[in-house]
């Protein structure tokens, strides 16, 4: 399914790719994706590891809807699912530069400092107000609305390296964010070379 300017019939990792630039907007609040990182069926960091549970079934559902779980019991995290029904792939959304609703985010976060607004995925969770009421609703039609990043100008450079926060398979240079973007959730370390789009 082609969703602004992004096959999510693609590989897990191409998708989280691709989604570098792309506006995300939840009930108008959001701004550009700048971090992304990707899971798949055979990645063991992956939720669908184990196979089909009734946590996350909706990751083996059809390509291009939101899955949304619970992290440690306390922050919701937005995923979209990709690759084909029945296979188990998804991208996590780490971080956004918040571009509208930033008041509206503001106010969810207790906050004022733009850059802290969605940089992680528990804060972005936060900003836009996403709970588990999301969890597999399509990405095509309100709440969600995704625009293609903007063909006026020079795509953003992406760089690549480890996924945070895992136990497991903790060297796959599934992470990505745009190069120099101040609202990442961490910045990539000097050695993570620029993102190539991979075969599925």
């Amino acid at each position: 399914m082609l969703l602004a300017g992004v096959d999510f019939a693609g590989s897990s990792h191409t998708v989280a790719r691709s989604l570098i630039g792309v506006t995300l907007l939840v009930d108008g609040v959001g701004g550009r994706i700048v971090e992304t990182e990707a899971y798949d069926r055979d990645d063991p960091a992956s939720h669908t590891f184990a196979g089909p549970t009734a946590r996350n079934a909706v990751m083996f559902g059809t390509p291009a809807h939101a899955y949304v779980y619970r992290s440690y019991g306390i922050h919701w995290c937005l995923n979209f699912v990709c690759r084909e029904a029945g296979h188990g792939a998804g991208v996590l959304i780490r971080a956004l530069e918040p571009t509208m609703g930033i008041d509206r985010m503001q106010l969810r976060r207790g906050l004022d400092d733009p850059r802290l607004l969605c940089s992680g995925p528990g804060r972005l969770g936060q900003a836009l107000a996403i709970d588990h009421g999301f969890n597999g609703l399509p990405l095509d039609v309100p709440p969600f609305l995704l625009l293609a990043a903007p063909t006026d100008r020079p795509a953003a450079e992406v760089s690549e390296g480890p996924r945070i926060g895992i136990s497991k398979a903790i060297d796959t240079p599934w992470r990505f964010g745009e190069a120099g973007s101040r609202f990442l959730s961490k910045p990539f370390n000097a050695g993570n070379t620029p993102a190539r789009a991979r075969d599925a």
